[in-house]
């Protein structure tokens, strides 16, 4: 695994435990929960986009190639996001909405700062 792709993951598994620790201790057991499905979103799209963008960029050739590789990634990483917010949302009764979306958006920050990062 790229290791840019290992940090992105590792930082938007600690987020989530740490929004899933505050949200459990101020708001109770199904906030703590919310928060890790939240985040557990952003982390799955996260694994959905390296695994298809980055499988198809080790044999792109060319900037088109490429190009559409991680158009597909982001394809894959919309399709699981809608996916398992509709899940949870029918599936979770309990869901606190609040812990839910802070988790998300603080999961998917990560993201945004691994572009920013340099090596």
């Amino acid at each position: 695994m790229h290791p840019q792709v290992r940090w992105v993951l590792r930082g938007q598994l600690l987020v989530t435990l740490l929004a899933g620790l505050v949200a459990g201790l101020t708001l109770g057991m199904n906030a703590a929960v919310s928060a890790v499905l939240g985040g557990g979103i952003a982390i799955a799209s996260a694994l959905a986009y390296a695994w298809r963008a980055l499988r198809s960029a080790r044999v792109a050739v060319d900037a088109r190639r490429a190009l559409n590789a991680q158009m597909l990634g982001e394809g894959y990483k919309f399709a699981v996001t809608l996916l398992l917010f509709s899940l949870v949302f029918t599936a979770y009764a309990a869901l606190v909405p609040l812990p839910f979306f802070l988790a998300y958006a603080a999961t998917i920050v990560v993201y945004w700062i691994a572009l920013l990062r340099q090596r």
